[in-house]
């Protein structure tokens, strides 16, 4: 009965709510007592519901109480515990299979709540009191409750390791510079751990500055991924008004053809109807007159005969039938022969303007930092091989196209080629067929005296003389000069000298929406000879110019 005389003293100084001995006790209308914390927590969390309750007999209190330390009742805590009468812990204080188990605990341990580095031990709430009010345990090192405190204890001495080996990279204990770690460079570990914790900090700050670097980045990233979502979902919409409006116009288009082939067609048939109506009348009375002709032929009375002969003998003027010939079928056929050239030409100008609409979609490149840099390695350009074709239109009539318009040779002879306003009607020059933009690499194999690696706007002069129509000579053109002994780089007439290897391939990458154009000698290796940075305001065109002798040749490689 004694015993559970004691537990009955041990329930009634709980608290309820956290179930240990109450701290800083106070007691509510209704009679029941909390830790001050505890009952602030618990009425914290109900004060959206503007009602504060007893969590033990639900009595609600409105305005929420003023809570007053229960000084009689904090006195009877202190005597209890002074007397050794402590609340019965609860089953969470208990120490778990993951917990740190107190070290003076017998029977089932209590959790841990601080360790010492220097009895190397754990501690829970009770037995920790000795640090707390002891003078020669009040200068220990308490830290959380861990369970690696053997670690700390050196393997040879069997002693604290409170020395640190800055040699060896490691703790030790005092005894370990006399033998294993003799002349090494040692401090206190305390000591080190002041140096490492400046260069944590310092670490620490790299990474919170890298963290907003970041930060920044994703930012830019996600405006970026808004600005891509926003420019496609226009071109998307502008791209169906525009096919709308063809769509719209070819209709248009089909209903003129339509209403006028018809409205011809009306005007035929009128024509003819009224010209078959004359000829219906006509055979109406040539029959009238035949049938009176032949009664006429039946009569006896010779005298009647050549009274009535000259009235009946004589016929009207009979319509002109010489002009009529038979079509079948053939009316309106040049109109549809006329549409078929229409559709073929629209057929034409697709193809060629599809591809390049399909290139420059899937050409897009968002320009971030770590995609701009230029490849290091010919695999690198290679991913961005384009295949290049000459324009046959664009090509000067002393240039010979050939390799599937790949090759031009320099001829003595000009070549039948048809008239074309596309044509250099002067210099020994030709553009690419394919116009380039994003990112494109390309070789070029040469050969001869004198030729020019070239890219131009389309918009370049083809007619003349004139320096306009010049690679190299105009803003709308730059043109890297090959010969047996050097380079030359030339832009808008400015001649800049280019050293490098001498090489008979040349390979040329543009990053168009960087403003990235550069020149190399590709050999063995690939050496950068000339770079340009500047903005392209158009697509561009590949181009050649072959000087002086005939059989100068120049080719667009086939790359892997």
């Amino acid at each position: 009965m004694a015993q559970k005389g004691v537990q009955l003293d041990r329930e009634s100084f709980s608290c309820s709510i956290c179930l240990d001995l109450l701290k800083v006790p106070v007691t509510i209308h209704c009679g029941h007592s909390y830790c001050m914390n505890c009952i602030k927590t618990h009425w914290d969390e109900e004060d959206g519901k503007k009602l504060h309750s007893c969590p033990q007999c639900r009595q609600t209190f409105t305005p929420r109480p003023v809570l007053l330390k229960n000084t009689m009742l904090a006195d009877l805590v202190e005597q209890l515990k002074k007397t050794g009468l402590q609340a019965a812990p609860a089953d969470h204080c208990y120490a778990g299979p993951e917990d740190v188990a107190c070290d003076v605990c017998t029977g089932r341990k209590l959790k841990a709540v601080k360790s010492c580095l220097m009895c190397l031990a754990s501690y829970c709430e009770k037995h920790l009191q000795s640090h707390y009010e002891s003078a020669p345990f009040k200068k220990h090192k308490l830290v959380d409750p861990s369970k690696k405190l053997q670690e700390n204890i050196c393997s040879r001495h069997d002693e604290v390791m409170k020395m640190f080996c800055r040699t060896d990279q490691q703790c030790i204990c005092y005894l370990c510079p006399v033998n294993e770690h003799k002349g090494h460079d040692t401090v206190s570990a305390a000591a080190e751990r002041t140096e490492r914790q400046r260069e944590l900090e310092v670490s620490r700050l790299n990474i919170q500055q890298r963290i907003q670097d970041r930060e920044k980045d994703v930012k830019l990233l996600q405006q970026e991924v808004e600005a891509v979502n926003r420019s496609a979902d226009k071109t998307v919409e502008d791209s169906e008004k525009i096919f709308t409006e063809l769509i719209r116009l070819m209709e248009k288009r089909s209903s003129d053809v339509k209403q006028q082939v018809r409205s011809q067609q009306r005007t035929e048939v009128s024509r003819v109807k009224e010209l078959q109506e004359k000829m219906e009348q006509e055979i109406a009375e040539l029959k009238r007159n035949d049938a009176e002709l032949q009664q006429l032929s039946h009569t006896e009375d010779h005298n009647q005969f050549l009274h009535n002969y000259p009235s009946l003998s004589a016929l009207s003027e009979s319509t002109d039938s010489s002009s009529i010939s038979i079509r079948p079928l053939q009316y309106f056929e040049e109109v549809t022969t006329a549409v078929s050239e229409v559709r073929d030409k629209l057929q034409d100008v697709l193809r060629e303007k599809w591809t390049n609409i399909v290139l420059t979609v899937t050409e897009v490149d968002v320009l971030l930092s770590n995609s701009q840099s230029e490849p290091k390695t010919r695999t690198g350009f290679l991913k961005y091989s384009r295949k290049i074709t000459l324009d046959k239109n664009t090509a000067n009539t002393h240039l010979l196209l050939s390799e599937g318009n790949r090759k031009a040779t320099l001829m003595r002879q000009q070549q039948s080629y048809s008239s074309q306003p596309d044509r250099f009607s002067y210099w020994h020059q030709v553009l690419s067929r394919e116009s380039l933009t994003g990112r494109c690499y390309w070789e070029v194999e040469w050969r001869g005296d004198k030729v020019f690696v070239a890219v131009a706007y389309k918009i370049i002069s083809r007619t003349g003389s004139s320096t306009e129509c010049v690679f190299g000579l105009n803003n709308k053109s730059w043109a890297l000069r090959c010969d047996e002994n050097s380079y030359m780089f030339w832009y808008n007439s400015v001649q800049t000298p280019v050293s490098g290897p001498l090489s008979s391939r040349v390979g040329v990458y543009l990053d168009h929406s960087a403003g990235v154009l550069s020149f190399y000698s590709v050999s063995e290796t690939m050496t950068l000879l000339h770079r340009v940075q500047t903005t392209f305001t158009q697509p561009l065109h590949a181009g050649l110019w072959l000087l002086y002798s005939s059989g100068n040749t120049a080719e667009f490689c086939k790359l892997k």
